[in-house]
């Protein structure tokens, strides 16, 4: 995947993303320019549909990573 196919907010998320799996709270307090949760749910929605975003469940709770 080239970087150019994604907005900065999703450049942003994936940043965020390269360290380590996160939840959407960890995301939300590292990721600037992205102040409320649901904006947050709509880019990594939009991750998963480019197929740049997989995510896996652990003990009940949603863990997001970088492909």
């Amino acid at each position: 995947m080239k970087q150019e196919e994604f907005t900065l907010k999703e450049q942003s998320v994936i940043n965020v993303l390269q360290e380590r799996p996160k939840t959407s709270f960890e995301i939300l307090q590292q990721v600037e320019g992205i102040s409320l949760l649901l904006v947050l749910y709509r880019i990594l929605d939009q991750l998963h549909n480019k197929g740049a975003l997989l995510s896996y469940m652990k003990e009940d709770v949603k863990y997001h990573y970088v492909r």
